[in-house]
């Protein structure tokens, strides 16, 4: 029942993401079906629900856009390419077990990303809601601003279609959680569009068959396409992490990064080998299985297998109007734009909020390249990091003639040269110096170099006849520190 309930759910859903991608609908329903029967012999999570989200879509829209013409047989070629280089990337990291690598984006990074591709999702639906085609060459905010400065050309059956689309899924979540308000929506769109000879555009023919197998894919184009691979396979896990994380912190379960690494990587590889695109874990239909009593990660399998059995019928939304994927996909990432969190920032971290932001602001600047903003916002985000980290903090003081410095802090390769300008500093201030006490109670960690920095600083003071020792030499910094100060002073590294 959970597994039916979600493909109620992921024929809608997975036709909007593949629109959003710039790919024909038939491509979403193809990664919606074989891909979830590989993820489910391997998942840790039973309630993970694998296929097309719409995050993954856009990376997958601006991977792609700059390399072919999207709705193009080539472009859909490139999709399934792209899915097998997720495949192989994420495959690679479970082999090597190295699922936790996801850690690196930082909560300030995911959040202006996220904000900042939702928003580009929202843009990337106006010429749909008002009837009107995507196509241009001025991006996703171009065509934005270019609908709206045309309102004669709106068409208002679709805008209606749109809001009303909006309305029906977000109210069915009240009526009850299972209600299946995104099928009830399409259905009512199909049946308004063969009534009234809806003149908006509609999603057009669907072969009425099953997922083709084939590797002939454009090959050619795979050099252009590791590194949004290799991002997506990273970025889209994110999520992907934090749905497994929750689920088993809730039903107190354990749950393998690896192996969910395992599952999606065999899961874009099916997808990249039978005309699919890029997959990821959902949060909307996750949550859903787990609401529906999904007991095993079969559940996935289940809900693969029901769109595998739709696939010879899935004609029957040939009509179906574009404003109504338009209508789902703002009402499923509407919500993660989310303007009071974005400003709360600055309340908890002047520096970490302008991470937030300047991410945010490089999504919509580098659209639809937004993987670049990504990786910019990693970057910053690493940097800041480094930089505070090299401030390690000196604290002195006299007793008498003895000088006491107190080290605060990380010592590592970076923060390590200040220790002996700090050091020296405090022995030229001083006068009458008999002794000199170092004390490590506050040293949170130590690399290599500011152990060696350490044991050269205490040379120093020794060599001007006073002197010198360590005091409260923390157990994570003890052999470190044990092995370099029982090495000759002549040993360099």
């Amino acid at each position: 029942m959970a597994g039916l309930s979600v493909a109620l759910l992921i024929i809608p859903q997975s036709m909007a993401y593949a629109e959003l991608a710039g790919l024909p609908s038939v491509h979403g329903l193809y990664a919606s079906a074989l891909p979830l029967l590989a993820a489910g012999f391997f998942a840790s999570c039973p309630y993970l629900q694998t296929g097309p989200v719409a995050l993954t879509a856009l990376l997958t829209h601006g991977a792609l856009v700059t390399i072919a013409t999207p709705g193009s047989g080539e472009y859909a070629g490139a999709a399934a390419l792209l899915a097998l280089v997720v495949g192989v990337t994420r495959l690679a990291i479970a082999l090597v077990r190295a699922g936790k690598a996801t850690y690196l984006m930082s909560q300030p990074v995911v959040r202006g990303f996220t904000s900042g591709a939702a928003i580009l999702i929202l843009l990337s639906q106006f010429p749909s809601t008002l009837g009107l085609s995507a196509a241009g060459e001025t991006g996703l905010v171009g065509n934005t601003v270019r609908v709206l400065s045309s309102p004669g050309s709106w068409n208002l059956a679709a805008l209606a279609l749109t809001v009303l689309t909006v309305v029906i899924t977000l109210q069915a979540r009240r009526i009850h959680p299972l209600f299946p308000g995104a099928l009830v929506a399409v259905v009512g769109g199909v049946i308004f569009s063969f009534a009234t000879g809806y003149r908006g555009p509609i999603v057009g023919e669907i072969p009425g068959s099953l997922p083709p197998i084939s590797f002939a894919l454009p090959w050619s184009l795979l050099p252009a396409l590791v590194v949004p691979g290799v991002v997506i396979a990273l970025v889209g896990f994110a999520e992907t992490t934090a749905i497994a994380r929750n689920f088993a912190t809730q039903d107190r379960a354990k749950w393998s990064p690896d192996r969910e690494f395992l599952a999606q990587g065999a899961a874009n590889l099916v997808s990249g080998v039978c005309a699919g695109m890029p997959v990821d874990g959902s949060l909307s239909r996750s949550s859903l299985n787990h609401l529906s009593g999904a007991g095993t990660k079969w559940s996935g399998a289940i809900t693969g297998l029901a769109v595998v059995l739709f696939l010879p019928f899935a004609g029957v939304l040939s009509s179906l109007p574009k404003a109504v994927l338009a209508g789902i996909v703002i009402a499923a990432v509407g919500g993660l734009v989310r303007p009071r969190l974005l400003l709360g920032v600055w309340a908890l971290s002047r520096v970490q909020a302008l991470v937030v932001w300047l991410t945010l602001a490089l999504c919509l600047l580098l659209a639809p390249r937004i993987e670049q903003a990504l990786l910019l916002g990693i970057l910053v985000s690493l940097a800041i990091h480094v930089w505070k980290e090299r401030r390690a903090g000196f604290d002195s003081w006299m007793e008498g003639s003895v000088l006491h410095l107190e080290v605060k802090g990380t010592l590592w390769f970076a923060s390590a040269p200040r220790l002996e300008e700090a050091l020296m500093g405090r022995l030229t201030a001083a006068t009458g110096v008999s002794e000199v006490v170092i004390h490590l109670e506050g040293l949170g960690r130590i690399d290599l170099t500011g152990a060696l920095v350490l044991k050269r600083a205490v040379e120093e003071i020794r060599s001007m006849g006073i002197p010198s020792s360590l005091n409260g030499v923390p157990p994570q910094a003890s052999e470190l520190i044990d092995n370099i100060f029982g090495m000759p002073s002549e040993t360099h590294l």
